[in-house]
């Protein structure tokens, strides 16, 4: 067996895996990551486009903001459009100045590759069989295969950014774990078109025939998609089927400017909120996918997977700077604080623009006074400044919180 040696080792290079590795290693911090898959796979992962402010301000701290910067789109606003009626939400100035940026997950993924390799940092793709040992111990190790050859990678801390089907969080044992999670009656159908946006800003829209989103990831790229029953399949639906429907959807004036064309990409994704408490187990942390979950509506969940490294970052850079461990202890109560708010700002959206039809709902409030309920919020959120400036302040990103010094 061989044996590796590093402060930090990251399990996954996804975003969030990848980001971390890059924070870190411009503190001079040393990193190792092992990822299951090749990069080629981690970029065809089609995934989110939007970037609060925090995640822009931690990817140029990262130093690799030099493309987004350029080529990603800031959006000072958003449109909910509810049955035609059309409320635009003046982020920068509900938020005194915040906006997001749209510029996809693909993109910043690349940029962290590209500059991971620029600076020589090692990263084991394709690697079998990854399993982190000791993890309540002094000292923690991976271990794992790659190209046929075992490994030992010895380590300060583990960090778990290998999503929800990872490794990283079943090795929290299940006494010591508490999972929260709400699968939705519905899913997410989404087309990626090499068309350019009928929009300049987002369309949340809702309708009596369901959801439908309007998004982008350049001038050129757009992004749709519509809610559909989880018993639909891709076959089901033709690209002309999709553009006619998402038609129906969005507001007549909205629909006139649709450009149609083949898909690059078709999908179909199911819903769901899911919460893993604590996040941490030793030195063991959970980052992202791994520990959280949340339905698309409202943009949070690489959002969230970023606060979460932003904390870690800290974390251990204190850590390192100070020698005092207690710095640790501070990981699972402080991401998860924001985590919630994410994930009940997600879940409040996905009540407000989908439909439910006939689903009984938590509490056992029926379908139709469900319904009521969310119309009546609608009413106040979409016809007040202050309603405004809720959704405003939740969808650029509540701010990151400090750690506490000792």
């Amino acid at each position: 067996m061989k044996t590796l040696q590093t402060q930090v080792a990251i399990i996954g290079a996804g975003p969030s895996g990848l980001l971390l590795g890059q924070l870190l290693a411009r503190k001079g911090i040393s990193n190792i990551i092992v990822e299951r898959v090749t990069g080629d796979y981690v970029l065809g992962r089609i995934r989110a486009g939007i970037l609060e402010q925090g995640f822009v301000d931690l990817v140029r701290e990262a130093g690799v903001a030099e493309r987004m910067d350029s080529e990603g789109h800031a959006h000072e606003g958003v449109e909910l459009v509810v049955n035609g009626a059309r409320t635009r939400i003046n982020l920068k100035e509900l938020t005194g100045g915040d906006v997001v940026v749209c510029y996809g997950q693909v993109e910043i993924t690349q940029d962290l590759m590209d500059a991971r390799q620029a600076a020589k940092l090692d990263t084991y793709y394709e690697a079998s069989d990854v399993q982190p040992h000791d993890v309540k111990g002094d000292k923690p190790f991976i271990t794992f295969t790659h190209d046929g050859e075992e490994y030992r990678l010895d380590c300060d801390f583990i960090a778990g950014c290998d999503g929800f089907h990872g490794v990283s969080r079943q090795t929290i044992p299940e006494d010591v774990r508490t999972e929260h999670e709400r699968v939705y009656p519905f899913g997410w159908l989404g087309l990626l078109s090499d068309t350019p946006p009928c929009h300049d800003e987002l369309i949340y829209a809702k309708s009596e025939r369901g959801f439908a989103l309007a998004s982008q990831r350049s001038e050129t790229r757009s992004r749709y998609y519509l809610q559909v029953p989880l018993t639909d399949k891709i076959e089901d639906w033709s690209d002309e089927a999709f553009w006619d429907e998402l038609k129906k959807r969005l507001p007549d004036e909205i629909a006139a400017n649709v450009v149609t064309g083949p898909s690059i990409e078709k999908s179909i994704a199911p819903l769901r909120s899911f919460v893993c408490e604590p996040m941490q187990y030793g030195n063991l942390f959970l980052v992202g996918d791994a520990a959280h979950i949340v339905p698309p509506t409202g943009a949070k969940g690489l959002n969230l997977a970023a606060s979460d490294v932003a904390t870690l970052y800290k974390i251990l850079t204190r850590v390192y700077e100070t020698g005092d461990r207690r710095f640790i202890e501070q990981y699972s109560e402080i991401a998860l604080r924001r985590v919630w708010h994410g994930e009940r700002f997600s879940w409040w959206m996905t009540n407000m623009m989908h439909n439910f039809g006939d689903e009984v709902s938590n509490n056992g409030v029926d379908g139709l006074m469900f319904t009521r309920f969310m119309e009546s919020e609608f009413d106040y959120y979409l016809n007040s400044e202050n309603g405004r400036r809720v959704i405003a302040e939740q969808y650029v990103g509540l701010p990151y919180e400090e750690l506490k010094e000792y």
